[in-house]
């Protein structure tokens, strides 16, 4: 199949002119009928990659899904634009499922999403057997290898389905799998001479930071406030600190809510529709929170504790900046959080190699060289140049001579017998008087006060980087005591001089130019305005923000001010049904923005569209179409159904042809009491174009919906 008709689908359904690196050669492979297995980031564009063969091709396209809420949220994406999809799992009743499953039969379903249970059962694959398939897409294809980062049992079963459906071709995706998993991962599914496909795994618009464990709830708030109005999420170990750490939050002020498995599934479902809805813009989670979600504009993540390895650790801060737009991390790492990681995998199985994937996970922490190579050498991918995007490249350490504190750390170690675990160690150097060094009498031994003169947090420092150089060990099977090594020897009696970072805080002023890849020139007053707008349209349509455009479509908007319908469908992002939905009234409230601030738009050249059909029929006018369905006397619900828009799109095209002053009888949507209640709003709060002011100043008692029309017939009179 020509790869043009995928570039058309591409522009038409989801409003991008060109296929991200790789995509195209990931398409081209499934398009032949071969299988394939796709390694890509988050964010990176994987479901892309299955998506538009799936559009184009006759038949279903089943695609294999690890979480409920997953689904749903990828399904309401491709709804929204204009994609015949549906999910069906256990959250459905039967009534529901049965109608479903007709329209499986019926050949009205385009993708189908499913879970690994549902996927090999005997009733689904005898519909499955019934209907033609086009393509089976195996997503978080890493959940079905032992050796993976997040093995699920369930997805053993996959292994079946080449027997059962030979002839289909199979496409593995994940964002996350080392060599070993990769390898498990085509043999488990039995895939047949698989096309690989490594995509780069940078993410070059998430900035890398590492910070110690110290005073971490005041650096969150300061980090927070430096970033007003975004969305982030914090992630902790236990269910007790993301609690703690939201209700520390409220109280500074801060909205944030608390999200893990100790709840009940009403109230994590509201929590993380609340979030997605941007009604709560931070979560405190377990790090299960995120999985399920394809919120687009989460601007930051932050790990309150280390993950338990880079696998992880590069999953969870891959929610951040799927948009493209610039985006941070943080990662606080302490010696108590390996504590309870090692804790954690003594309990379970595969202890090896779990402790190797932990050990990885602290040379990153400990890393004095560029954070962004170590990630992309771990998953193979060999780079020879600093990224210019993280603490180490920002604000590079600086070197002291620290023999002095080490000597003094070495010789304290060894007068307590090797028998102190780190924080003994600390409190004895420091001269602490606490029960338990009186009782072992600490207080006698020569090094007891020696290091007053250095806070914990530095001695924690000091003790973290000598671990790093080797100069002393932990034996986790005594109980993490701290142990001498051949190393120590050298300082001790052999004059050996040994250069520390220094002890402080990453500098908030010492930065060098940091790399912000697709980073626009927009006006930022604009895109406030605009986001205010997806938001009220979000709360009429009950759909996430992010479903109506991203954020990196506002800023596009944002920066290059279009008024016109040839400039609003050159906006990245914006396809057919979007521009049909929308198109019209964000251009009218740039148009209104731009006037009152004297902006202009920006000059584009003419770019010729590419067809997804054959076809050359000139283009109706949405609203054309839904007028012409009013004069054959259709209710707006009835408009609605018929042509598969929301209800609120429907009014919003009535609200446009009243302004055109098209013959329209609006009494069945609005009443004169109605109208005249907003058009006082209007004079008390002075602008026709602030809805949510408006609708906030009628106290909610009239619709969204009915305060547009009421605008459009004032200003119509």
């Amino acid at each position: 199949m020509n790869l043009d008709v995928a570039r058309g689908a591409l522009k038409q359904y989801f409003g991008y002119d060109s296929f991200r690196p790789m995509q195209e050669e990931i398409i081209e492979a499934i398009l032949n009928g071969e299988d394939a297995v796709v390694l890509m980031p988050t964010g990176g564009g994987k479901s892309i990659c299955y998506q538009i063969p799936a559009i184009i091709r006759p038949g279903m396209c089943v695609v294999v899904s690890p979480l409920i809420a997953l689904m749903k949220d990828q399904v309401e994406g491709l709804k929204a634009n204009g994609i015949a999809a549906a999910y069906l799992n256990s959250s459905q009743t039967y009534e529901e499922q049965a109608a479903l499953t007709e329209q499986i039969l019926l050949s009205e379903i385009k993708l189908l999403y499913v879970s690994p249970e549902k996927m090999v059962s005997e009733d689904f694959t005898n519909i499955l057997r019934s209907v033609k398939l086009n393509l089976i897409a195996i997503d978080e294809a890493h959940c079905i290898s032992v050796w993976g980062h997040d093995f699920r049992p369930e997805y053993h079963q996959l292994k079946y389905i080449r027997r059962l459906f030979p002839d289909i071709a199979v496409v593995a995706l994940t964002a996350t799998a080392d060599k070993l998993t990769r390898k498990d991962m085509v043999e488990q599914l039995m895939l047949n001479q698989p096309r690989w496909f490594v995509a780069s795994f940078d993410r070059p618009n998430l900035s890398l930071t590492v910070q110690p464990g110290q005073n971490r709830l005041g650096t969150i708030i300061d980090f927070i406030v430096e970033r007003p109005g975004q969305s982030g999420i914090v992630y902790c170990l236990s269910k007790r600190s993301t609690e703690e750490i939201a209700e520390k939050l409220q109280r500074a002020g801060i909205p944030a809510a608390f999200y893990h498995a100790g709840m009940t599934a009403k109230a994590r479902a509201r929590t993380q529709e609340d979030f997605i809805n941007d009604v709560v813009p931070i979560i405190c989670a377990t790090v299960a929170f995120g999985m399920g979600i394809d919120k687009s504009n989460v601007r930051w993540v932050i790990h309150y504790n280390l993950p338990k390895n880079i696998e992880s650790y590069y999953q969870e801060i891959g929610r951040a900046g799927r948009d493209g737009l610039p985006s941070d991390t943080l990662l606080f790492y302490s010696f108590s959080d390996v504590i309870q990681q090692r804790k954690f995998i003594e309990e379970g199985g595969q202890q090896e190699i779990r402790l190797a994937k932990l050990e990885r996970m602290e040379e990153f922490a400990q890393a004095q060289i560029c954070r962004r190579r170590i990630l992309l050498n771990y998953f193979g991918e060999h780079v020879f140049q600093n990224c210019g995007n993280c603490d180490i490249c920002t604000d590079p350490p600086r070197w002291v001579d620290g023999t002095v504190p080490v000597q003094k750390a070495l010789s304290a170690i060894a007068r307590m017998k090797e028998s102190a675990g780190m924080q003994m160690v600390i409190d004895v150097l420091r001269g602490s008087q606490r029960k338990e060094i009186i009782e072992k009498e600490y207080q006698l031994i020569k090094t007891y006060g020696a290091g007053s003169d250095m806070t914990v947090a530095e001695w924690q420092q000091c003790l973290l980087q000598m671990l790093q150089l080797g100069l002393i060990e932990i034996a986790y099977d005594q109980g993490h005591v701290l142990k001498l090594t051949p190393a120590s020897r050298e300082v001790l009696f052999e004059g050996r001089k040994i250069s520390l970072a220094r002890f402080e805080p990453k500098s908030k002023t010492a930065k060098t130019e940091k790399v912000t890849p697709r980073e626009l020139a927009y006006d930022h007053g604009l895109f406030e305005h605009l986001r205010e707008l997806r938001y009220e349209l979000a709360l009429e349509s009950a759909v996430a923000p992010y479903i109506i455009f991203s954020d990196a479509t506002l800023r596009d908007m944002a920066a290059k001010i279009p008024v016109s319908e040839p400039a609003m469908r050159r906006i990245s992002g914006i396809g057919d049904i979007k521009y049909e939905r929308y198109g019209t009234i964000f251009m009218k409230a740039i148009r209104a923005y731009a006037d009152s601030h004297s902006l202009k738009p920006q000059p584009q050249a003419a770019q010729a569209p590419i067809p997804f059909s054959s076809a050359k029929t000139p283009r109706e006018s949405t609203y054309d179409i839904t007028y012409a369905l009013y004069q054959q006397g259709l209710t707006a619900a009835e408009i609605a159904e018929k042509r598969n828009l929301g209800l609120s799109t429907v009014f919003s095209h009535i609200s446009y042809l009243v302004a055109q002053k098209r013959d329209i009888d609006v009494s069945p949507y609005i009443s004169e009491q109605e109208v005249e209640k907003v058009k006082a709003a209007i004079k008390a709060v002075g602008s026709s174009h602030l809805l949510k002011t408006l609708f906030d100043h009628l106290g909610g008692q009239i619709e969204y919906s009915k305060i547009r029309l009421a605008i459009a017939l004032l200003e119509g009179k």
